[in-house]
């Protein structure tokens, strides 16, 4: 009997229709592939040299159609009509897209949420080590993934130590402020970050249609009385906010507003949710700076319920449950999802010492990519 079943479960085809095939497959389950499909993703519709696919389906006069199409094997094996072109797809590989749904990403990781007791607990890695070691740039991205915010110690003193160290993660992404910029108090600033003042939480720049991902923020040296910085987890705070505040969550996160960054050269603008989901559904993110806001051009009744909804989220933002205080030290560098992690600092005093900050910016997809480089083989194994 179970030979039997075994027999009558084993891989064939039951149908080769107009369209497409369908076949029994190791769970019993007739499964249907369309011709199309098949023809596109045969093995040899890819180069093991380039890594990319190297047949054009485009280049086919007619729609793809077996003259004979037959399980052999491990393989289902069709022979296309009005091409010299015999397909082999290993059973094993269409066990894989049986069922619509994306290819496994080793970089789509779970967050985990973080609130003001975080400090002692952040993930830390010493910048000799991510240079020398794979294995310890893998860990340091993973914790970018799963935490938004890391601290990198060890940090050479010099310019070209932040490019080393960024570049470990992806290529250095330039915005309106130019590829690097320096954090220390201006004569005739252009951002608020460049004077003392208190520095209220914030993404950055938010003006941009897609806002660099990942900041990098190198401490040089800082010797001021004040000026502790402040961070907040925005996954931590917008879940939250979600039980809280269920329709002033759907707001923030279906509704766009407007920011802008103006000046004598550039006068960047862009309409962004203040909330940002994932392909899950999940909290992503955020978008939020009151310096960089523009005047809400919305409907005036709708503002009736987007500010007030808005205002409690900000709020939200800034309470002692979600908000890290912390002194940076010199020879650090804090790494930050900059669409994740809001962030700021309190007031100092300028004459007190020196505080000089260096930062850049490398983008999210960078950062995605060179984890899953890290980690995984991907398609084509060496």
């Amino acid at each position: 009997m179970n030979e039997l079943s075994s027999t009558m479960t084993a891989p064939h085809l039951t149908e080769v229709g107009n369209k497409g095939l369908h076949i029994i497959l190791s769970d019993g389950g007739s499964h249907y592939f369309n011709y199309y499909w098949l023809r596109d993703n045969c093995p040899s519709s890819f180069s093991s040299v380039t890594r990319e696919r190297s047949f054009d389906i485009f280049h086919l006069d007619t729609a793809p159609r077996p003259k004979s199409a037959a399980v052999d094997g491990d393989a289902l094996v069709i022979d296309w009509a009005g091409e010299d072109h015999v397909t082999r797809m290993p059973l094993d590989w269409l066990e894989t897209y049986k069922v619509a749904k994306p290819r496994n990403d080793p970089a789509d990781l779970p967050r985990v949420a973080w609130y003001s007791d975080h400090y002692p607990t952040v993930p830390r890695f010493s910048q000799p080590e991510l240079v020398a070691d794979k294995t310890k740039r893998a860990a340091w991205i993973e914790a970018m993934l799963i935490h938004g915010f890391t601290i990198v110690t060890d940090m050479p003193d010099s310019n070209e130590g932040l490019t080393q160290t960024a570049e470990l993660m992806g290529y250095v992404r330039p915005t309106f402020f130019g590829d690097y910029f320096d954090v220390k108090t201006h004569i005739n600033p252009t951002n608020t970050a460049y004077t003392s003042a208190a520095l209220e939480l914030h993404t950055d720049t938010p003006a941009e249609e897609f806002a660099p991902g990942i900041q990098f923020l190198h401490c040089r040296v800082n010797t001021v009385d004040g000026g502790q910085s402040l961070y907040s987890d925005g996954v931590a705070v917008a879940n939250d906010f979600r039980k809280r505040d269920p329709e002033g969550f759907r707001l923030l996160s279906e509704v766009s507003i407007p920011f802008f960054c103006e000046h004598d050269t550039y006068d960047s603008r862009s309409r962004q949710t203040v909330i940002e989901l994932d392909q899950h559904g999940e909290v992503s993110g955020l978008t939020i700076s009151q310096h960089m806001a523009d005047i809400f051009d919305l409907d005036q009744s709708l503002l009736d319920d987007y500010y007030p909804a808005f205002c409690r989220f900000g709020r939200m933002l800034q309470e002692d449950k979600y908000m890290m205080r912390f002194l940076m030290k010199g020879g650090e560098c804090m790494v930050f999802d900059n669409h994740r992690i809001v962030h700021g600092r309190a007031a100092y005093s300028a004459t007190s010492g020196d505080r000089y900050l260096r930062g850049c910016y490398v983008d999210r997809g960078e950062m995605r990519s060179t984890y899953r480089a890290l980690v995984s083989e991907g398609r084509f194994k060496a």
